[in-house]
């Protein structure tokens, strides 16, 4: 393998990396927020809804990864 393709898997490393934390801060994200709507007097359940739903897209995308 030459230099050129070493530092193109190194850069496809990097960017998976850095991609995967991103999605991880992420959902860390919209836990939180679903746990805010969840702790409100009287939740919005659309809310909750749409949130679970984000967060299981990002946790299937980072099981693809």
């Amino acid at each position: 393998m030459g230099r050129a393709n070493l530092a193109n898997d190194d850069r496809s490393t990097q960017m998976e990396s850095t991609h995967e934390s991103a999605l991880q801060t992420k959902h860390e994200g919209l836990d939180r927020r679903l746990k805010a709507e969840l702790n409100r007097p009287s939740p919005d359940l659309t809310k909750i809804q749409t949130l679970k739903k984000m967060k299981l897209r990002i946790k299937e995308e980072l099981q693809h990864i």
